[in-house]
């Protein structure tokens, strides 16, 4: 069988580890989802080790190659390989019941693919996956310079836990950058108490203007002065956790 050549406009570094990639599997917890998507499979070196699990498992490859290859090397897979994108794909529809997903993620889409972990939060319970690590240090931080956007967003709906670190020569080929695993699991917050969208909006204000507090940083939203939010206006937005914002964004929203 052929192997698949990397590429590198698909942002493709090949896990090459075998015990590597039954470690990462190991780090799926299968409960509480009756479904499992692997994004970005490849050659199926995660694949091979969750075959025998007791879940309904599905693939999503957009390069047509490792799709051809997936459909050779795992011919019982092969109703549930999916050609296409992820960031176009609908979870909610394709999936009835809760669904987790694992996968070697691309680099150069890894953040779109946890803004849209957060957008069906309702329907994603875990995610276990590989990022630079750069990437992964910003969502598993809690507080400083390192958390952004994407830490507040995820951190509101789920429990992050780093899981280990791969050196680059555990890739083909080897990227330029450590890679991190973490893994992601749906926490108990049942709702934001507030609009989703604007959280998002006052969280990505904020941080775009992060040297400034928040009283400057979110002036176009007329926040009014109580003493809920004072204190919290004084602070820049790495100082203010997922509760904060939420204060604020209930506030923005009688505003």
């Amino acid at each position: 069988m052929k192997l698949v050549k990397a590429k590198k406009y698909l942002g493709q570094h090949f896990l090459n580890n075998n015990n590597m990639a039954e470690k990462i599997t190991n780090f799926l917890s299968y409960n509480n989802y009756q479904h499992l998507l692997e994004i970005g499979p490849g050659m199926g070196i995660l694949t091979k080790h969750i075959l025998n699990k007791d879940i309904d498992f599905h693939l999503i490859e957009i390069d047509s190659e490792s799709v051809l290859y997936l459909n050779e090397k795992f011919p019982d897979l092969k109703k549930n390989i999916i050609e296409g994108d992820f960031l176009k794909f609908d979870l909610v529809n394709h999936f009835k019941n809760k669904v987790a997903i694992i996968g070697n993620f691309p680099y150069n889409i890894s953040s779109q693919i946890l803004f849209r972990v957060w957008e069906n939060h309702d329907k994603v319970n875990e995610v276990v996956g590989m990022f630079q690590k750069e990437v992964a240090d910003r969502v598993l931080s809690l507080k400083g310079r390192k958390r952004g956007i994407l830490s507040v967003l995820i951190q509101a709906f789920f429990d992050i836990e780093h899981c280990l670190d791969l050196e680059p020569n555990y890739f083909s080929p080897p990227p330029k950058v450590q890679s991190t695993v973490i893994k992601i699991t749906r926490n108990n917050r049942v709702s934001l108490e507030c609009s989703k969208k604007l959280f998002k909006q006052i969280v990505k204000s904020a941080y775009n203007q992060r040297r400034k507090t928040l009283r400057n940083a979110l002036k176009s939203y007329n926040l009014e002065t109580r003493p809920i939010i004072e204190p919290l206006l004084q602070l820049r937005a790495e100082q203010l956790s997922v509760d904060d914002f939420i204060k604020i964004t209930q506030n923005a929203e009688k505003a």
